[in-house]
């Protein structure tokens, strides 16, 4: 079996001190559908109840009037005095009256999700986040670093100033990033300004230090891509903590990497290689056949009656010498 190639170490000065070998699980195949449909379900799960007061829009004393009085049925204020005395009230077309269906806090608010799908989605993520392409279609600024996935000394968990994370970033040349995501901090449109949400901001590079992943990290809002700079530790784990395909996992039992449906995704290119298109039948030219038209029950048949000319070249040939 041919070895899998290697990853580059980053000292805290940006030079290459050592070489890793590629986790398998960078090498794993990549499932949008499966990240987003995951991301979606396991984002409801810090939902917090809400709903309206029980109580509310019932806080009156109102009774119908009964028939007879040319009025709407609909319970009404009693008393006198003031302008209220004679309003409808409880129903939701009424002013001050409850809304339609009452929210209720027992809705179904989180979503169970499989298992083997949340490691299935978490697998795909950081494959993704191994590919160059991917990494800079989400937006990354990663032209000025040396490869994909970018890997640092384990020196740098014990780091507890800000400004030694901003040296280190420089000098991976991965502060590019951090600048994009700080001028990208923008007001929020919309009512969420008023909700704890006033701003909207990108998302910058993920460091990981430890074996804990999380999908809502490596794969933000489902998109695949994220720039993720590991640890030297944290890189060595990959292989226990996912396995491998031919090996189980050392942390989760009896797991494997899954394997991708087909070894070329390049449909086009099988189909159009030698080997396949001399075992299959050329192609049909398309056949264009004639609709028939029942006279007797067609009405755009019926209604093509012969013309004058029809009818004048009959009686010349009926009347011929």
């Amino acid at each position: 079996m041919a070895s899998r190639p290697t990853v580059s170490v980053r000292s805290a000065t940006g030079e290459a001190s050592t070489s890793l070998t590629l986790p398998a699980v960078l090498t794993a195949p990549i499932r949008l559908d499966v990240v987003q449909q995951v991301h979606k379900s396991i984002a409801k799960n810090k939902r917090q109840a809400y709903s309206v007061a029980e109580n509310a829009g019932h806080q009156t004393s109102a009774e119908s009037w009964g028939t007879g009085r040319a009025v709407a049925r609909i319970p009404r204020v009693g008393g006198g005095g003031t302008h209220r005395s004679g309003q409808a009230a409880f129903g939701n077309m009424c002013r001050g009256g409850r809304m339609f269906a009452p929210t209720k806090t027992w809705r179904k608010w989180h979503v169970k999700v499989n298992q083997n799908q949340r490691r299935f989605a978490v697998v795909s993520a950081l494959a993704a986040s191994a590919l160059p392409s991917l990494v800079l279609a989400r937006g990354h600024r990663i032209e000025g670093i040396e490869e994909v996935p970018l890997v640092v000394s384990s020196g740098v968990e014990e780091y507890t100033k800000t400004k030694e994370a901003v040296t280190l970033l420089k000098a991976l040349n991965a502060y590019t990033d951090v600048t994009k995501v700080s001028n990208s901090r923008k007001l929020r449109a919309g009512r969420g300004k008023t909700r704890n949400r006033r701003h909207r901001q990108r998302r910058g590079p993920l460091i990981r230090l430890h074996r804990r992943l999380n999908l809502l990290q490596l794969a933000p809002g489902g998109h695949l891509g994220r720039f993720v700079i590991w640890t030297e530790g944290a890189f060595n784990l990959l292989d226990e903590v996912f396995g491998t395909f031919d090996k189980a996992s050392a942390y989760k039992k009896d797991y494997y990497l899954p394997t991708a449906k087909i070894s070329n995704p390049d449909v086009t290119r099988i189909i159009n290689s030698d080997e396949v298109q001399s075992v299959v039948r050329p192609s049909q030219g398309k056949k264009q056949r004639r609709v028939k038209q029942n006279q007797k029950k067609d009405g755009s048949v019926k209604t093509k009656k012969p013309g004058k000319a029809a009818g004048e070249t009959f009686l010349t040939t009926l009347l011929a010498p």
